[in-house]
């Protein structure tokens, strides 16, 4: 039954994060191809961010009170494909404007109520969250690496059909079974707001969205400053492929980790080595052992990060407002931070250098870390504070 159900769980995590695997290092090269600018294509880029800001919190108010989520990921999956698929007939940035709006508003609304239905599902053994979510990771990893051997052959404007294909597997995948939490009795918005007053919760919140403004850079233009610096898209696939891996390796072995690290001490970690990542990214560009070092960063800058919000989020958020609290941050780290971080390296790629870039990327992780070192109280046990 575990089998089944990991299977049920795991293969939900492969698709949803193949898709991204498609998005993240070959979009910007196929919005460059349609002759958009870096200002365009950082708008663009934006509004894959820009809608987690209200479709989790829209979506997640629903779910929490209707205690329906599976048809919330089912529909939502379903819309995301249907709008996509706009993309096949129109590309004009008035058209791109309006089916990227569409399909990310029901996109970005999936996944903050499947983590809840996988958190529930696994139950008393939600420390194998991590062992379940690698698979979304192996899905980026296949992703990437086929898609950058196949556009040097073909061209990239095949992307969004490849994409609408694997939206169409988001949405079988979503029809698997899995159980549902209880509809449990509503504490109302002032209950949710004093869970936001809790000692280290609002750091929280704005160490993400910090942490996610530093990725703007990286995923609207790391892909354009690597075929400007004479990286093949074989090559841009295996190093996007090889920083998913190292999150693989981590996510491996996590479970063991959180037993052994509080909650602090593994954010001011990730922090540090994303922090350095950035740094070997801004200035050493031309060096491929040095970009191959700055990936396997990855690990700590979305694999220990996420993992930790992930439980953190569960640790804090109880009960019917559990769903709002993953939502909250999705919304406000992936959504905020990701926009501004989208919007922001669209003016400065535009009209300044990729190096510029990735010094801002570096300048918000250092502010994060601060935040982070002053305002996170050492814990107790493996707590996240006192």
């Amino acid at each position: 039954m575990i089998s089944i159900l990991s299977f049920t769980l795991s293969n939900f995590y492969f698709w949803f994060f193949a898709l991204l695997g498609g998005l993240a290092p070959f979009w910007g090269l196929y919005l460059e191809h349609l002759n958009y600018s870096h200002i365009e294509i950082g708008q663009l880029m934006s509004i894959l961010m820009i809608t987690k800001v209200i479709a989790p919190n829209l979506w997640s108010w629903v779910g929490d009170r209707s205690g329906n989520r599976l048809a919330l990921v089912r529909w939502g999956s379903f819309f995301a494909f249907l709008i996509f698929s706009g993309f096949l007939f129109k590309q004009t940035f008035g058209w791109a404007v309006l089916w990227m709006v569409g399909f990310s508003f029901f996109w970005n609304a999936v996944l903050p109520q499947y983590e809840v239905l996988t958190l529930h599902n696994l139950g008393a053994e939600r420390k194998r969250y991590s062992h379940i979510r690698l698979w979304g990771s192996v899905g980026f990893i296949a992703c990437v690496i086929l898609l950058g051997g196949l556009f040097e052959s073909v061209s990239i404007t095949a992307l969004p059909g490849i994409l609408l294909g694997i939206l169409f597997l988001i949405w079988l995948a979503s029809l698997m079974p899995v159980k549902q939490p209880e509809v449990q009795q509503k504490s109302g918005f002032s209950g949710f707001g004093k869970l936001l007053l809790q000692p280290a919760v609002p750091a929280f919140f704005v160490v993400n969205l910090l942490l996610q403004i530093s990725h703007g850079p990286y995923y609207s233009f790391f892909s354009i400053a690597l075929e400007g610096h004479g990286f093949s898209k074989t090559a841009i696939g295996m190093l996007w492929g090889l920083g998913v891996l190292a999150e693989v390796v981590l996510f491996v072995f996590m479970h063991r980790i959180l037993h052994r690290y509080s909650l602090r001490a593994l954010t001011l970690i990730a922090l540090l080595l994303t922090l350095v990542r950035w740094l070997m990214t801004a200035y050493l560009m031309n060096n491929e052992w040095a970009l191959i070092v700055a990936q396997i960063g990855h690990a700590a800058s979305f694999g220990i990060m996420h993992i930790v919000a992930i439980h953190f989020v569960h640790l804090h958020f109880k009960g019917s407002h559990e769903g709002q609290g993953q939502a909250l941050y999705s919304s406000l780290s992936f959504g905020l931070g990701g926009a501004l971080g989208a919007l922001f390296s669209g003016y400065i790629a535009e009209h300044s250098s990729f190096e510029w870039l990735f010094l801002m990327a570096a300048a918000c992780t250092a502010g994060a870390l601060v935040l982070a070192f002053f305002y996170f109280k050492p814990a107790r046990g493996r707590q996240w504070v006192d």
